[in-house]
This record gives C-alpha cells, sequence and structure tokens, in this order.
C-alpha cells in the first residue's frame, strides 16, 4: 500500500485471477454438493465462513491461499485480470445462501436448507464451469441502476 492512499482504495482498486476465482467456486460447488446429498449444516457453515473471509479479502481467503501456493507456480499469468468489488458482492451472496442453508438444516427447516443449498450450488457452478460469476453481474446490474 503506498503512503497516502487510504486501505479501503486499496481493497477497491485490487484486481484477482479470474483463474483463482474459478478454483473458489469449484470448491464452493462440490461444498454445495455435499450439504445436498447428506443434509449436514455444518459444510454449509464451513462454506459461510469462507464466503464472509473472502469477502473481506478476495485475495486472502482460504480458497485463495490454497491457489497462489499450489496451483498459481504451475500455471502461465493470466490473461487479464478482473476487479475485486463484483467479487467480493458475489461471496457475499454466497454467503447469505450458505447461511441460510444451515439454518435451515439446523432448525429442521430442510426445505430451506435445500432451496438455499441448491441456489448456492447453481451460482458457483456456473462460476466453476463456465466463468459466468452471478453475483458479479448482479452487482454490474445495480451498479447501472443506481448510477
Amino acid at each position: 500500500m503506498s503512503a497516502g492512499r487510504p486501505f479501503h482504495d486499496t481493497l477497491v482498486a485490487m484486481e484477482l485471477d479470474p483463474r483463482g476465482v474459478r478454483f473458489g467456486a469449484t470448491i464452493g460447488s462440490i461444498m454445495f454438493a455435499v450439504v445436498l446429498i447428506t443434509g449436514w449444516a455444518w459444510p454449509a457453515v464451513f462454506q459461510a465462513v469462507v464466503f464472509a473471509l473472502t469477502a473481506l479479502s478476495p485475495g486472502n481467503g482460504p480458497y485463495s491461499h490454497v491457489f497462489r501456493k499450489v496451483l498459481l507456480p504451475r500455471l502461465e499469468p493470466p490473461a487479464e485480470l478482473e476487479p475485486a468489488a463484483p467479487v467480493r458482492f458475489a461471496q457475499t451472496v454466497g454467503f447469505a445462501f450458505a447461511a441460510v442453508a444451515a439454518v435451515g438444516f439446523f432448525t429442521d427447516i430442510p426445505a430451506l436448507g435445500i432451496i438455499a443449498a441448491a441456489l448456492g450450488l447453481m451460482a458457483s457452478f456456473l462460476n466453476a464451469a463456465f466463468g459466468y460469476c452471478l453475483g458479479c453481474t448482479m452487482y454490474l446490474l445495480i451498479r447501472r441502476l443506481t448510477t
């Protein structure tokens, strides 16, 4: 961080390797699938924590660390980077899905858990398989409508 530049501006200006974001979405898809297959709330809680940490600092989320340490050294530099702000929003939306799924299973309202986990799986899978970030698209649409 350069002198005189506020910390918040540094976070907003951050750019991310889209392959790392897709890697995280792949693990998120697996976690949501585990929740749906087993009906266990704990994987949803774990994923909610991951989403919360990543929303706070996309480049420092748990899956980002794994990507940087294990996969990135074996890859060519990315063709382009993507801004962090839409990813932060998408992680916040993912947090909501995972948290609601956990609440649904913990409170014995499995329909709520199943619906929230299925929506989370759909959004994560779209990003993992096709590179389409639904939350990022929502972010950009909201920005267009509010500016």
